[in-house]
């Protein structure tokens, strides 16, 4: 069955989607979704393989192993940049309900997701979409997402879409628990103590899209494919290779976001990722993102640069930052670019 408009229009414009795309009867996938060769997650041209990630009981930073704890969270942090975490206070049945939810949101009719598409959302605290930058990137991606920013609890109520809006919520505080134990941890390993005024001031935006914060708690369904990139040459794989991180019932997924790399000075990594997707399952994910508010100054703390001897990063606001991965198309973390000091 022929799409029933031109392709560009009838999924981003008109918010049908990647999934409305599927369920007109596409028997095949577009040229315009197809990444280059060189760009794709397959076995036959990448080393891609599946890697267990370190799993961290978080209970335990409470009992006898706390330090053990603590050094394998900040070892995750310095490498990979990504770890799972389980016995973290949130239960399976939310979990469980956060997907379901998901689900429920986007098998709706199109025209029940479409308004919340950009520039037509009745409330600017959500957004619907599949590319981030349609008209400017080359490729566009597989994939649909609903974005709610979180300013209070009255306005993710009466704002957020009525199909997850209760069980978002409950899992946006949970992991923000979460969070701010993970990040205290990891300020103690570069000599800082943070207190509530750093918490607020680094993790003051909260939202359900986009990794240039400071921390993404995940949470991924059964269906796997994630993968990221190896940075330097370790245990997990050498630099430049692809690893898949198979999901674990119950784990959330905890990676480090581009504010973190820039803070510790780029002692902390915030590695590239992306997902590989299936022709027979849709997969849902749940992140969501720590980081600061617009007009928060982020730059190397002077104890990443003391113990460093030098600065690799220059400091700007947040929203300069964030100004930039929206403006352009990047590819990598080329975008990461744009804090770093360019040496003469």
């Amino acid at each position: 069955m022929a799409l029933p408009i031109e392709l560009f229009d009838f999924v981003v414009k008109k918010g049908n989607g990647v999934k409305g795309m599927i369920d007109s009867g596409l028997s095949e996938v577009p040229d315009r979704f197809i990444q280059p060769e060189h760009e794709r997650i397959n076995k036959k041209n990448m080393d891609s393989h599946v890697v267990s990630l370190p799993l961290i009981d978080l209970s335990e930073l409470d009992g006898a192993k706390h330090d053990q704890v603590v050094e394998t969270l900040v070892k995750s942090a310095e490498t990979l940049g990504f770890f799972q975490v389980v016995n973290h206070g949130l239960s399976i049945q939310l979990l469980e309900e956060l997907k379901d939810a998901a689900h429920q949101f986007f098998n709706q009719p199109p025209d029940k997701k479409s308004v919340y598409l950009n520039g037509v959302s009745p409330s600017p605290l959500v957004k619907y979409g599949t590319s981030f930058l349609p008209e400017k990137e080359k490729v566009l991606q597989w994939r649909d997402y609903v974005s709610m920013i979180y300013t209070s609890d009255d306005d993710a109520l009466k704002h957020w879409p009525d199909q997850c809006k209760g069980v978002a919520l409950k899992y946006l505080h949970a992991s923000t628990k979460i969070a701010k134990t993970i990040l205290e941890v990891l300020m103690k390993g570069l000599g800082v103590t943070m207190d509530t005024s750093m918490a607020d001031a680094y993790m003051g935006l909260r939202l359900t899209l986009s990794d240039i914060g400071t921390l993404t708690v995940l949470l991924q369904d059964g269906v796997g494919g994630l993968s990221i990139k190896v940075e330097d040459n370790g245990n997990t794989g050498k630099k430049g290779e692809w690893i898949e991180i198979p999901p674990i019932d119950g784990a959330l997924v905890i990676n480090i976001g581009d504010t973190l790399q820039i803070l510790s000075n780029g002692r902390y990594k915030s590695a590239e990722h992306r997902v590989r997707t299936t022709s027979t399952h849709s997969r849902v994910s749940i992140p969501l993102f720590l980081g600061p508010r617009p007009e928060v100054k982020i730059g190397p703390l002077p104890e990443a640069v003391d113990k460093d001897g030098g600065t690799e990063y220059k400091e700007c606001l947040f929203g300069e930052y964030k100004n930039n991965f929206y403006g352009e198309f990047h590819y990598g973390k080329k975008y990461l670019d744009f804090a770093k000091i360019t040496q003469p």
